[in-house]
């Protein structure tokens, strides 16, 4: 049992499996000698070989169309993308090849791949670093979304993603990659994908959320708890297959939800999870729910990124405005 933060996690992670089933492989820019420009694969490369902990080009359509082969074939491969923001020219080996090879197949053949990137804002960084694409690819039929906000969150899912049969995106905050430590087993004890995780109970209302903008959503339900209010909270973790079931079950007995996320509102996860409480809760509902997100605008540089961030305060606010209505 180690106190890591959660880029540790995933580091400790990829070890596990590396040491655990041979077909696993890494491949990304710089995640071999240099250790990855967040070091999450710091020391990988020198501990099981460069053939299987790969240096690449700076070349994402290449890095995914590799993999996708890779995975084809019987290998199990991780791949890295430095940053969210430049994920997009793999998006059409992702949506037109990862996520229908089995379909396309009729089962012959799966596609275990993992593409691990870190994404969001709240790092200083430049344009095309602070991107949160979630909700693009949960749209795409045959992919699998997870995001960590723990560091045992991100060691437990990573584990379930690399052993799972099927492509997973693995988006992990950079804002919470050293935010915080927590104790955690290096036991190859995966979690649970496909599940939401309760991090609080509450009888007032439901807080939910997923990825960094957990850290506010807590200090939200502090925020509450002082003036009496008891929020539950809510970490989606996996936003592509929804568990719907444990956020309706919660909203069911305490009748008002706030959906929190830093990515754009519109199209978000939250609107689905919205429509999905209206479709199937309605009459559990005593208000309105409420969403807390980022604005319809490009993420902006670092002087005003936390204006675009959701914030504690805007978060008690949309819990008050749900408390008020009748």
């Amino acid at each position: 049992m180690a106190e890591i933060n959660l880029v540790e996690a995933v580091n400790l992670a990829l070890a596990h499996e590396l040491a655990r089933d041979e077909a696993v492989v890494l491949l990304g820019e710089d995640i071999g000698a240099n250790g990855g420009v967040f070091r999450a694969t710091a020391g990988l490369q020198q501990r099981f070989g460069a053939g299987r902990v790969v240096d690449t080009p700076l070349a994402e359509t290449a890095i995914v169309g590799t993999a996708i082969g890779m995975a084809a074939m019987g290998l199990r491969p991780v791949a890295e993308i430095q940053f969210s923001g430049f994920l997009y020219p793999a998006i059409d080996h992702l949506v037109n090849h990862a996520a229908r090879l089995r379909n396309r197949t009729r089962g012959r053949l799966a596609c275990p791949l993992v593409v691990r990137t870190p994404c969001g804002g709240g790092i200083h960084a430049p344009e095309h670093h602070s991107e949160s694409p979630e909700a693009m690819l949960a749209h795409t039929p045959g992919l699998r979304v997870v995001m960590p906000s723990s560091p045992a969150r991100a060691y437990g899912l990573l584990l379930a993603a690399i052993r799972d049969p099927d492509p997973v995106m693995f988006l992990e905050p950079t804002r919470m990659y050293r935010l915080f430590r927590q104790e955690v087993a290096d036991d190859g004890e995966a979690l649970p994908l496909d599940v939401c995780f309760t991090l609080r109970g509450g009888t007032d209302l439901t807080l939910v959320s997923w990825g960094a903008m957990l850290h506010e959503t807590q200090a939200a339900a502090d925020a509450l708890a002082a003036e009496g209010i008891s929020a539950e909270v809510i970490d989606v973790a996996t936003l592509k297959p929804l568990d719907l079931p444990t956020i309706l079950e919660s909203v069911t007995r305490t009748g008002r939800c706030v959906i929190v996320h830093e990515a754009a509102r519109t199209a978000g996860l939250g609107a689905e999870i919205a429509a999905s409480l209206a479709e199937e809760g309605l009459y559990s509902l005593l208000a309105p729910v409420q969403r807390v997100t980022g604005y319809d605008t490009v993420m902006p540089l670092s002087r005003l990124e936390y204006q675009y961030l959701p914030s504690v305060e805007r978060i008690v606010a949309a819990a008050r405005k749900t408390l008020e209505a009748s």
